[in-house]
């Protein structure tokens, strides 16, 4: 079983590294709340879509999505728009003159959350196609072990993000700083609907 651990451990690992929307959502939260534990509630968002889609992929919704393409593509441009709508609002949002005292409502970052969790292709594709075609290989109390190696991996990761997050805002860096860290965000979540665009196409 410690092979299967470590198996899923690596490839959820893998998967969740590259920076992508919901990874900047985590890493912005963790940076403008202004205290660390205030962003819990995005981070525990996630962390249970995440779940969700992990049991989902690992005990047979990757199976039938696979074998519909039009369900991919559907489900890939419910991500675009999203993807369009997220870049644009990031990009228009300023954060106050005191930034250490902004803090988004416990609802708008649970919303934003799940949003960026459950409509994010990118996101949905890797778990379904590639965790759960791994997971086809195991059976019984290993496809188990394997789903839950990828929770933990997520969990603590995203936790990871918040904290890094709340690093970065104690540097005391100016107003300015952020509002570059907000419009880096919404060209590289742009470039990604693009690019996901022009895979619909390929």
């Amino acid at each position: 079983m410690l092979e299967v651990m470590i198996h899923g451990m690596l490839l959820a690992f893998g998967l969740i590294l590259p920076l992508g929307a919901q990874n900047i959502f985590l890493f912005n939260q963790g940076a403008m709340q202004p205290k660390f534990i205030y962003a819990f509630p995005a981070w525990i968002t996630a962390a249970l879509c995440d779940t969700l889609l992990i049991l989902l992929a690992v005990f047979g919704v990757s199976a039938i999505v696979l074998q519909f393409e039009w369900l991919r593509i559907t489900m890939m441009s419910v991500g675009v728009l999203f993807l369009s709508y997220m870049a644009w609002s990031i990009w228009r949002s300023e954060p106050p003159q005191d930034v250490q005292g902004y803090s988004m409502p416990m609802k708008k970052q649970m919303l934003f959350a799940a949003s960026v969790s459950l409509l994010n292709p990118h996101a949905i594709l890797d778990t379904i196609g590639v965790i759960g075609s791994s997971a086809l290989a195991y059976t019984g109390a290993a496809q188990w072990y394997f789903a839950i190696s990828c929770i933990v991996v997520s969990w603590c990761f995203f936790l990871a993000l918040v904290i890094l997050g709340a690093i970065f805002k104690k540097l005391q860096l100016p107003r300015y700083a952020f509002v570059i860290m907000n419009k880096l965000s919404a060209i590289f979540i742009a470039f990604t609907a693009i690019y996901l665009v022009t895979t619909l196409f390929a």
